[in-house]
């Protein structure tokens, strides 16, 4: 596996915590809405709703990857200044987490203007028949404005690479499926400990370490 795929996956599962307070309701609703079926149509719709969400990580870091490649090939964007981008979005979204500098909350806001035309979208599959329909609610909800998210986004851009940004998100999307797995089947003892105060701050300092050992290894 690429240290950055790795990478990805643990900045997901670190700042998974924030997943819970963003999607925690959704994922909640899900579940109480599937309440009288079985527990194996249950899960299965628990996981089709999380990986309809992370194939639209998939697919808008593709999109962010093949734009920064057509940059980098086009117009000679160097690569370098990409992966500086991505080292400082890493420590913002460390301090982020930490809520210590809570500046990418703009950023999120940004992402507002798209969501308004999205989310009315989302009604047509609540309540929740079938996995087909969890699937499609899950797509549409993996364009939620979250500053999480995009600060990862920047690695799929700094990837200048339309599959790696893809897999880079995917992976991502991977280590973010512990905390909403936990809301929604109800195992509290991750979902508290994700959501806990010093596993928050540990998690944000790390975050900012490998936002600065990322720029920093471009440049000694």
């Amino acid at each position: 596996m690429s240290l950055d795929f790795f990478s990805a996956f643990i900045i997901g599962l670190l700042g998974s915590g924030h997943c819970i307070v963003m999607c925690g309701g959704i994922s909640t609703m899900l579940t109480t809405a599937i309440s009288d079926t079985s527990r194996h149509k249950k899960h299965a719709i628990i996981l089709a709703y999380n990986f309809g969400r992370i194939a639209s990580y998939s697919l808008i870091g593709a999109l962010v990857a093949f734009t920064s490649s057509m940059a980098t090939k086009n117009i000679g964007l160097p690569v370098s200044l990409l992966k500086t981008i991505a080292g400082v979005f890493l420590i913002l979204l460390g301090l982020y987490l930490g809520q210590w500098f809570m500046w990418l909350s703009r950023v999120e806001h940004l992402g507002k203007n798209i969501w308004r035309y999205i989310a009315p979208q989302t009604k047509k599959f609540i309540p929740i028949k079938n996995v087909q329909s969890a699937f499609a609610l899950g797509a549409l909800w993996g364009w939620l404005p979250c500053g999480l998210v995009y600060s990862t986004l920047t690695w799929a851009l700094a990837s200048a690479d339309a599959l790696d940004g893809a897999l880079i998100m995917f992976f991502f999307g991977l280590g973010t499926l512990p905390a909403l797995l936990s809301v929604s089947l109800g195992t509290i003892s991750i979902k508290s400990l994700l959501s806990h105060t010093l596993f928050r701050k540990i998690a944000a300092s790390l975050v900012i370490s490998y936002g600065i050992y990322t720029i920093l290894i471009l440049y000694i």
